[in-house]
């Protein structure tokens, strides 16, 4: 096999919690009585909750302490692990749980790798606890995508090179990343317009045809 892993990210290609997000970034937003839209929430795809703050202060006619943006970052998550609490295994579609019970047959291993902190909270509510060999996310990296880290990382805990790995995101800032780690990258949803990778996808099963 050319590949001996597989490298997910999370949201947006295991699962789609992006409308959580979108709600909890709302409420934010609106505390502060800052404009935000699906626009300005698409730039925080992939990037860290902190992060992700400083991009929706851009409009923020005021300025906050760092204790009240770790209180307002602290909120945001607290709204969306309330949302994701409603999450359960139907929210997993057949074709990602055919794909991953097809490549874990091929004896592939399996990581996810995601800047998120809850992707293990998530990753039960899926169904999916114990499903992957590895997980690389925010509680474990000190950089968000497009840096390399959260898939170096996943590939450390696999004892793997990087040659050996492909990942799979849908955001052009995890295509970015996996490039800089020297990885080969599968494109679905919104990745695939950025033009970077080395497969599209218009499915995750579509990795079945070349895996």
């Amino acid at each position: 096999m050319k590949y001996s892993a597989v490298i997910f990210d999370l949201d947006g290609v295991i699962c789609h919690t992006d409308h959580y997000h979108y709600m909890s970034w709302k409420q934010i937003a609106n505390d502060l009585s800052i404009y935000f839209d699906e626009n300005i929430n698409n730039r925080l795809r992939g990037v860290s909750r902190m992060e992700s703050l400083e991009i929706i202060l851009e409009k923020y006619n005021g300025r906050l302490t760092n204790e009240e943006k770790m209180m307002y970052a602290e909120k945001k998550n607290n709204i969306y692990r309330s949302l994701l609490s409603e999450m359960s295994p139907a929210d997993l579609s057949d074709d990602v749980r055919k794909t991953l019970v097809q490549l874990k047959k091929k004896g592939y291993m399996l990581a996810i790798g995601s800047s998120s902190k809850n992707a293990k909270f998530i990753l039960n509510k899926l169904g999916l606890g114990d499903f992957f060999d590895t997980v690389s996310d925010g509680t474990n990296i000190t950089r968000s995508k497009p840096d390399p880290e959260v898939f170096i990382r996943a590939r450390e805990y696999l004892k793997v090179t990087s040659e050996k790995c492909i990942v799979v995101e849908d955001a052009k800032s995890g295509i970015e990343a996996a490039i800089a780690a020297n990885m080969d990258c599968a494109a679905i949803g919104d990745a695939v317009l950025c033009g970077l990778a080395t497969y599209n996808l218009n499915r995750l099963s579509d990795l079945l045809l070349f895996l």
